[in-house]
């Protein structure tokens, strides 16, 4: 065998045998698919990281979508773990729930807009279409721009069922999907209204964001009022699973529901459980 031959040989055998480890790091490496709430989305990316570090070889995918793909996901078996930015309902009992955080939804207005406070009557006028301008509420003689969750948003739910409304009347002008969509808008906007995560919208007015989130019922939209019961409107952030957690599921939610957390679920302006 010349040596050109016996050098040909031995390239590809070495490569063969990096092929082969590669291929067998790929197949030993253990994997969480997560999918759902656009507002549990970055929190849980930024838990995923810490928990991979923790657990070499070990992979967390997380991808958004709405609270409705993560109960779909999680039934039809294309996700291990599905988040939702509420509590489950009733015909969901059958599935396994865990609450890592708590959250508020808060109403959202540019903050050069002058109205600071609506009470519950003005918010279902606007958004059904009865009150139109913001001069009837204290406001700029201006248009409202009425900004509305898409279908199978929690959020949608949540605000639909604390103000006693029906999607099919809402007349909206704009239909966003996650918090940081909408929060862009009203940004942008200076007449128009919409809803998100208080959570979210806390950590974007203090870092700049041109948006101010209004109290319900006189109590301030923050991370202590969600934290001491008293805003009204707030929800669980819940991990979910068709079945009951067991193996690599079952330490990321014991990690999820940990104090080893509770600095990256507060940096996301959420409340960590007790």
């Amino acid at each position: 065998m010349t040596k050109f031959k016996i050098a040909t040989w031995l390239g590809a055998l070495v490569f063969s045998v990096m092929a082969w480890s590669q291929t067998l790091a790929i197949a030993s490496q253990e994997k969480l698919v997560i999918s759902g709430s656009s507002t549990m989305a970055p929190l849980v990316a930024e838990i995923g990281k810490r928990f991979e570090n923790l657990h070499p070889g070990t992979r967390v995918d997380v991808q958004t979508g709405g609270s409705s793909r993560g109960i779909a996901d999680t039934v039809n078996g294309l996700a291990d773990i599905g988040m939702v930015s509420r509590a489950l309902k009733p015909h969901e009992h059958a599935l396994h729930g865990a609450t890592i955080a708590h959250d508020g939804i808060t109403m959202i207005l540019h903050k050069d807009n002058p109205v600071d406070e609506l009470s519950n009557e003005h918010i279902k006028a606007i958004y059904s279409g009865v009150i139109t301008n913001w001069k009837t509420v204290g406001g700029l003689d201006a248009p409202i721009t009425v900004i509305n969750k898409a279908e199978g948003r929690s959020t949608l739910e949540l605000f639909l069922q604390y103000f006693q409304l029906s999607n099919r009347i809402i007349r909206a002008h704009v239909i966003i999907g996650d918090n940081e969509q909408g929060i862009k808008t009203i940004a942008g906007n200076p007449h128009a209204i919409g809803y998100v995560s208080v959570g979210t919208a806390q950590y974007d007015a203090t870092h700049e964001v041109p948006i101010k989130l209004l109290a319900l019922h006189h109590i301030p939209a923050t991370l202590k009022t969600v934290q001491a019961g008293t805003f009204p409107l707030s929800r669980p952030l819940t991990l979910v699973s068709k079945n009951p957690f067991t193996g690599l599921a079952q330490t990321f939610i014991d990690f999820s529901q940990s104090p080893a957390v509770h600095d990256l679920i507060l940096k996301q302006y959420f409340v960590p459980i007790p």
